[in-house]
């Protein structure tokens, strides 16, 4: 799987991470190809290389002709434009969630709704070309997964449209929940809510560098200003060894009477969210229906905790682990299903074993089983307990038997010598 990790000492913004695409290998003339196929005009791209603190970089800017006034844009405007452009339904699909993300960081912020939201820094061609550009840039370089470290926002005030706000701006800091970040000690806007809203959509987590990654190639997006940190966003690019090899999923065919080899696995690290809820006034038959729906809808983990509440009140504690990308539409979930008012939130890591979905046969008929396994060596062999029952009721053989027959026969044979 080709990944990358991003480094965000110095913040991020949407030129800081399109820079650091180009430095990776992104075509500079695929990038002003897909910019020429967007709507808009009055601009020109500024690319280059330089030196911040020593270390050289790529500079990606989106220079405004002052004479061209741009328009005023609202949600609607801006997907219709992403809409019109010639680019793959994944990136307009994934450059629309990063719009709308905005919109909804910015409705709560002003207290409206998405429909009525008017952006203004984040609305101009500029912002547009670094969303779209970054979101083009990863499909362009072939990364399936993204991840990022705890950032840096910076401190002080910076000057919007709306006035002198405080850094993190209040719909970055709206962005950045769930997201770890410090303010360290530079006075400057370092995470702009461009920056902001790319990493809350696309990333799968944020913590330490991966375990098992190997990073194959380094890459530098530089910001504008000279600190005294190198002002550059930290990309590097890699791949998990193993991996795609363990999702894959074998199956034995009729006449096969062993299982494959297992092949090595890695654990990896991942940062995820965990949503919680206390609930005492909610009739517990719908939580089953409320679990089935987070799980559809991409929920890794849903589980419920008897807990005793304030006047000795039994109530449940429902917790879910999941991307932080699909933060919204869980707590969607959960707010509509549910009588809760309220709902925590936090980041977690969690060290993943790898695992994978094997076929295997029994004297009864065949069993799916999940195997997992830590650096080579499997560490749990699970067979599927509805397959196992199915071949219970239809043979008349003890479900325990069937259960220890079919985790046997997917365990590698015994070392020879």
């Amino acid at each position: 799987m080709r990944a990358m990790y991003l480094s965000c000492f110095a913040g991020v913004s949407g030129n800081m991470f399109l820079g650091a695409l180009l430095d990776a290998g992104l075509s500079e003339e695929a990038l002003r190809e897909m910019v020429a196929a967007l709507p808009g005009s009055g601009y020109e791209l500024k690319i280059s290389k330089v030196q911040k603190c020593g270390i050289a970089a790529t500079h990606f800017d989106v220079e405004l002709d002052p004479d061209e006034k741009q328009p005023q844009r609202n949600l609607a405007d801006i997907l219709k434009m992403i809409e019109a452009a010639e680019l793959s339904e994944n990136v307009k699909a994934k450059s629309a969630a990063v719009f709308t993300k905005l919109a909804e960081a910015e409705a709560k912020v002003h207290g409206t709704t998405v429909d009525k939201i008017h952006f203004h820094e984040v609305g101009g061609v500029d912002a547009i070309i670094d969303i779209v550009g970054t979101v083009f840039g990863l499909e362009a370089l072939g990364i399936e997964k993204l991840s990022a470290s705890p950032l840096k926002t910076g401190t002080g005030f910076v000057e919007c449209a709306h006035g002198k706000l405080p850094v993190p701006a209040p719909a970055t800091a709206e962005l950045l929940q769930g997201i770890p970040y410090s303010h360290g000690d530079i006075e400057k806007e370092l995470v702009t809510p461009t920056g902001a809203a790319l990493l809350a959509t696309l990333c799968d987590g944020f913590g330490d560098l991966p375990a098992g990654f190997v990073s194959e190639k380094t890459a530098y997006g530089a910001g504008g200003w000279d600190l005294d940190i190198p002002n550059v966003l930290r990309a590097q690019i890699g791949q998990f060894p193993g991996r795609a090899s363990c999702i894959q999923e074998p199956v034995l065919s009729e006449d096969e009477d062993t299982p494959s080899r297992i092949r090595e696995g890695r654990p990896t690290m991942q940062g995820l969210i965990v949503l919680e809820t206390n609930i005492d006034d909610c009739n517990p038959q719908i939580f089953e229906y409320v679990m089935e729906r987070l799980f559809k809808a991409g929920a890794l983990d849903v589980w419920q905790t008897p807990i005793l509440m304030k006047k000795s009140r039994f109530a449940s504690k429902v917790s879910v682990l999941a991307p932080f990308s699909l933060k919204n539409e869980l707590e969607t979930i959960i707010f509509e299903e549910t009588t809760t008012i309220g709902i925590r939130r936090y980041s977690v890591q969690r060290t993943a074993a790898e695992r994978r979905e094997e076929m295997v046969n029994t004297p009864w008929g065949s069993v799916r089983v999940k195997i997992s396994s830590i650096n080579g060596t499997v560490c749990s062999v699970t067979p599927e307990y509805d397959d196992c029952r199915q071949l219970a009721e239809t043979s008349g053989t003890l479900l325990k038997e069937i259960i220890r027959i079919a985790q046997a026969s997917a365990l590698p044979p015994p070392a020879v010598g």
